[in-house]
C-alpha cells in the first residue's frame, strides 16, 4: 500500500508540473531564443516569436510579432504572455523598455560564447518547469564542445577569414561566437581585433591579412570562391582551402553550434592537410 501511494503522489506531481508547463505563456523575440526554448523542452509554452523562427519545424507555426530588431509590441501585448524571452545582444533595449513600462516581464537571453549556450539552455528550463530536458541537452552540447577542443588541442593554427556575406564584405571580430568556434578548431581569426560585432571589410584589407582559409556563411552565394579567385596572390586561393558553411549552425547561438563546430573544424582539418 505504501509503494502504491508513493506511485500515486509521484504521478500526481508530474501532472502537476505538466499542467503548470501548459499554462504558462511565453513569447520569443528570436529565432535562436525560439530554437533554445524547444531544445530545453519548453517549445510548449511558446505562444509567439519572429520572423526567421524555423527551427524546429513547429516554430514555423507560431504566430508572429515582427522581426528580431522590429518587434510588434502590440501584437506581443495581445498574446498576453506571461514572461517575454529576448536576445540580450539583438532585442533593441527601446522594445525591451517598451515592454516592461507595460508590465510585461522580460527576460534577456545572452548567447555571446559558446559556454552561453548551455546557459541559456538551464536558465530557460528553470523558469518553464523543464529543469531535466534542458540539463540533458546542456550537457550533450557540452560534451561536444569540450570533445572537439580536446581533439583540437595541438593543432598546427591557420589564418582564416571568416565571411558573413560578399556583396558588401562582412566579417566579425574576436568577441563574436563564430570567432571562438574558428580558435576551438585552431584557427585565428585575422580580424579579430576589429571593434565592431560584425564589421564589414574591404576586399584591399582581406588581401593584406592574406589569411589560409576562407570560410563563407554565406547561404545567397553556391560558389564561395567565386570572388576571390581572381586574387591568385591569396593563400587561400593557392592552396583550394575556400569552405561554405552552413549559416543556421553557426550563425544562430543554440545546441546545433556544435555541429556547427564540427564542419568547421572539419573544414580547417581538411585544410591542414592540403
Amino acid at each position: 500500500m505504501r509503494f502504491a501511494a508513493l506511485v500515486l503522489l509521484v504521478l500526481a506531481a508530474q501532472a502537476s508540473a505538466a499542467e503548470s508547463v501548459a499554462r504558462l505563456r511565453i513569447v520569443s523575440l528570436a529565432p535562436n531564443v525560439t530554437e533554445l526554448a524547444y531544445a530545453a523542452g519548453a517549445g510548449g509554452t511558446l505562444v509567439g516569436t519572429v520572423e526567421y523562427s524555423d527551427y524546429p519545424a513547429a516554430a514555423r507555426e507560431l504566430p508572429r510579432v515582427g522581426d528580431a530588431w522590429r518587434v510588434d509590441v502590440e501584437g506581443v501585448l495581445a498574446l498576453r504572455p506571461d514572461l517575454v524571452l529576448s536576445w540580450a545582444s539583438g532585442t533593441p533595449e527601446d522594445t525591451v523598455a517598451r515592454l516592461r513600462s507595460m508590465g510585461l516581464h522580460v527576460v534577456p537571453i545572452e548567447t555571446f560564447r559558446l559556454a552561453d549556450v548551455s546557459a541559456a539552455l538551464r536558465t530557460i528550463g528553470q523558469i518553464a518547469g523543464t529543469v531535466q530536458v534542458a540539463d540533458a541537452a546542456a550537457r550533450r552540447y557540452e560534451d561536444a564542445v569540450r570533445s572537439l577542443r580536446a581533439s583540437h588541442a595541438g593543432v598546427r593554427r591557420l589564418s582564416v577569414f571568416i565571411e558573413i556575406d560578399d556583396e558588401p564584405l562582412y566579417t566579425v571580430n574576436g568577441r563574436h561566437v563564430i570567432s571562438e568556434v574558428v580558435e576551438l578548431c585552431g584557427g585565428s581569426n585575422v580580424f579579430a581585433d576589429l571593434p565592431q560585432l560584425a564589421p564589414p571589410v574591404a576586399l584591399e584589407a582581406v588581401l593584406a591579412r592574406d589569411p589560409e582559409v576562407i570560410l563563407s556563411t554565406d547561404d545567397t552565394i553556391s560558389d564561395p570562391g567565386r570572388l576571390w579567385r581572381p586574387w591568385t596572390r591569396l593563400q587561400a586561393v593557392r592552396s583550394g582551402t575556400i569552405y561554405s558553411l552552413n549559416s543556421d549552425t553557426l550563425t544562430r547561438a543554440t545546441p546545433r553550434l556544435a555541429e556547427g563546430a564540427r564542419a568547421v573544424c572539419a573544414a580547417l582539418d581538411d585544410a591542414r592537410n592540403k
